[in-house]
């Protein structure tokens, strides 16, 4: 079967949303995409993962948008169109001083202050950008976080010297992509999208190895209403890290866990009955929010 008729993932039938950059103080440019909806009283800023891009996330656009939300992803550095080499960055805090970039920019043209969400790394960038106060969303969902890796102990401690030896050395990610969700159309169609990296490199990693147990230690801080959606068979983010940041955070009155045990990472992409299972506790949660 080629690629003209293959099953197409969910987010393949979405619309793309109009595209624009954002211009960073260091010269940094990020794309962005925006789905807008007549009338939305409430606005979405989403931050992708590792190796993606925002352009997957379409087809959860279109659910907010389908709720009043008007909805805002953007490339991170290193990732989609966002120019640059892929998975580098300059300075160790890059990703959330561009988190925090983004936010304020559209948080002052949205209809009101954005809710955040962020999957896998982006649940972490958005994590940690909320607990250091560099953001301080209408709310935070994070789905998947990376608040544990599977790399063992040594090759995490290899990426943080070489984060200081040899920063942006292009290296493999080697992340099983056979396990991003039980649908094969979106195993192939992430095969096959040019805009999704395979590369990494040590101040990525380093960043990332560090910043999860960092977000644990700090979870009881959340300072706004927080749902955390994690994926229970997850392969590629270790699922404790998500037990971990819960057990944590116990006495926060901020945060709601739901687990979904036989799921794979890619919660918003998982196949049926299970992504709706995933869209059906958001929207509770979302439901219950002030408004």
């Amino acid at each position: 079967m080629d690629v003209a008729t293959r099953p197409q993932p969910p987010y393949a039938r979405a619309p793309e949303g109009e595209t624009d950059e954002l211009r960073l103080a260091d010269g940094q440019v990020l794309v962005r995409r925006r789905w807008a909806v007549p009338g939305a009283s409430r606005a979405v800023l989403l931050v992708h993962g590792l190796g993606e891009h925002g352009g997957r996330y379409g087809h959860v656009a279109a659910w907010f948008n389908d709720r009043g939300y008007e909805v805002m992803a953007y490339d991170q550095r290193g990732h989609g169109r966002t120019p640059g080499p892929r998975g580098a960055l300059s300075r160790e805090d890059d990703l959330l001083s561009d988190l925090a970039a983004v936010y304020a920019d559209y948080a002052a043209q949205a209809p009101a202050l954005p809710l955040l969400l962020g999957h896998s790394m982006g649940g972490l960038v958005a994590a940690r950008a909320v607990l250091d106060g560099r953001v301080t969303p209408a709310a935070l969902v994070l789905s998947s976080p990376t608040f544990r890796s599977h790399e063992a102990p040594w090759l995490q401690s290899l990426a943080a010297v070489l984060a200081r030896t040899l920063p942006n050395l292009p290296l493999r990610t080697g992340l099983a992509l056979e396990h991003l969700s039980h649908d094969p159309a979106v195993v192939a169609a992430y095969r096959d999208d040019p805009l999704c990296s395979g590369r990494i490199t040590p101040r990525m990693a380093d960043f990332i190895f560090r910043a999860g147990p960092a977000c644990i230690a700090d979870a009881a801080r959340l300072p706004v209403p927080t749902l955390l959606l994690a994926a229970g068979a997850d392969r590629l983010v270790d699922p404790a890290g998500s037990r971990e940041f819960a057990s944590a955070a116990w006495s926060s009155p901020h945060l709601t866990t739901r687990h979904f045990d036989t799921l794979y990472h890619e919660l918003f992409n998982e196949s049926e009955p299970g992504r709706g299972q995933v869209m059906k506790q958001l929207g509770d949660w979302l439901a219950r929010l002030p408004a």
